[in-house]
């Protein structure tokens, strides 16, 4: 068996109503969500179908990239963990090592790295405690600008704006998770990796004419990093637009962020203004992605990757 393997961890999402309020709590360090913030997370899973299709997309990313790593001659094992809700990251690491696993190259799936990114060290930290000879850890801290993840991301932007009868004059617009203000205080590079990814791409496609806006704030009183996506497609729409091509860095899969808060609340915002709205499809297994996460997994094991 190799003893390299791959571990690809996500945030997690309930796969179904009844672990909404568990997951909920978990987000919350353990205390209980209000009752009306809790019905309103369980409206909007049941507007998408009752859960999320995370997990099984990861689980299909993780075979995807297995299977990608061995058509290139080196087999190893990948796994796939989550840091809110079964599997949890640190029992998946801890499997792992009574596995053999000597090296672990632990991707968060979040391409740009956030202050967030340390809750994703920590589980990994966690499943090693008390291990006698826990495995060497390679953690890919980003990978906002990896090739073949910009030229997956082009693609699926050629193909967005392909839907527009005139695709010049359509707007194109990015967006990813907005995080708490006070990151870019901090120092935090999440927002300058997410406008270099959205550049990286503008450029692939020939379209330095973009708007970029963040998603998903929290339910806090703090501020969010901004501009909201809901106050940007009104600007837009008061500003004369009718069509709008949103496109998301920061995700790369279906789930809640992208099935309701895009393809429900934005698009139903974009409606009443009179604007015709269309998104990129996610990654999920694309093929130039999947071979894109091969090559970080490969350049972090120190491998050069194929041309």
């Amino acid at each position: 068996m190799s003893r390299d393997a791959v571990l690809l961890m996500a945030y997690g999402s309930p796969d179904s109503l009844d672990q909404v309020e568990a997951y909920y709590t978990d987000i919350r360090r353990g205390s209980p969500p209000p009752p009306h913030l809790l019905e309103e997370l369980k409206g909007r899973y049941r507007a998408i179908g009752g859960g999320s299709p995370l997990s099984r997309i990861v689980g299909e990313q993780r075979a995807a990239v297995e299977a990608e790593l061995a058509a290139r001659g080196m087999p190893m094992p990948v796994y796939a963990a989550m840091r809110h809700i079964a599997p949890r990251i640190w029992d998946v690491v801890a499997q792992m090592a009574a596995d053999g696993v000597e090296r672990i190259v632990a991707i968060p799936m979040a391409p740009q790295k956030s202050s967030n990114a340390a809750g994703y060290r920590r589980a990994v930290e966690r499943g090693l405690a008390g291990v006698e000879r826990p495995p060497q850890v390679v953690f890919v801290d980003s990978w906002h600008d990896a090739p073949r993840f910009i030229e997956a991301l082009a693609i699926t932007t050629r193909e967005l704006l392909a839907r527009f009868p005139d695709p010049g004059a359509a707007t194109l617009m990015f967006s990813a998770h907005s995080l708490p203000a006070r990151v870019v205080d901090e120092g935090d590079p999440y927002p300058d990796e997410l406008a270099r990814t959205a550049r990286l791409v503008a450029e692939a496609v020939g379209r330095p004419d973009y708007t970029f806006a963040f998603q998903s704030a929290g339910r806090t009183d703090e501020p969010w990093l901004g501009p909201d996506i809901l106050a940007e497609i009104r600007r837009l729409a008061a500003a004369g637009v009718t069509e709008i091509a949103v496109r998301p860095v920061g995700f790369v899969a279906d789930h809640l962020e992208v099935l309701y808060d895009l393809d429900i609340e934005a698009q139903g915002v974009a409606r009443e203004a009179g604007i015709r709205l269309e998104r990129a499809r996610s990654m999920n297994t694309d093929p130039v992605f999947i071979a894109g996460l091969a090559d970080v997994a490969q350049a972090a094991l120190g491998l050069p990757a194929p041309a």
